[in-house]
């Protein structure tokens, strides 16, 4: 579990960095500025993931599971991460939750979709 949490973790920081490289802002210096609020709403989400895992009547927690882990954890962290930036008085544009929800989407679904094909294969 804990690898899939540094992989999630790893490409929340991607996606942020990315976002300020974008914009012309000091990636580096700013990346937790930005980070915060996405790595509260990752935590967020993988409590989500565990709470919707056992609630389905799962006899195990899959971590790279793309059903319900993935989609449990972008859900918690596109969400948890909008209200904490709302909260700590940080943008949340119509356009930027768009962006932000389709490349997390892409990251943190992605990989377990391409995971389960690659292992699937075996």
């Amino acid at each position: 579990m804990l690898t899939a949490v540094v992989v999630d973790l790893v490409l929340v920081a991607v996606f942020c960095a990315i976002g300020r490289r974008s914009h012309d802002e000091a990636v580096l210096t700013g990346l937790l500025e930005t980070l915060w609020p996405f790595a509260v709403g990752l935590a967020l989400g993988w409590a989500l993931a565990v709470l919707v895992s056992r609630l389905s009547g799962r006899a195990a927690f899959v971590p790279t599971a793309v059903w319900p882990t993935g989609v449990a954890v972008w859900a918690g962290t596109l969400a948890g991460g909008m209200i904490v930036r709302v909260i700590a008085g940080q943008g949340t544009a119509f356009s930027f939750i768009i962006v932000a929800g389709t490349v997390l989407a892409v990251f943190l679904i992605g990989w377990r979709a391409v995971f389960a094909l690659a292992t699937r294969s075996r």
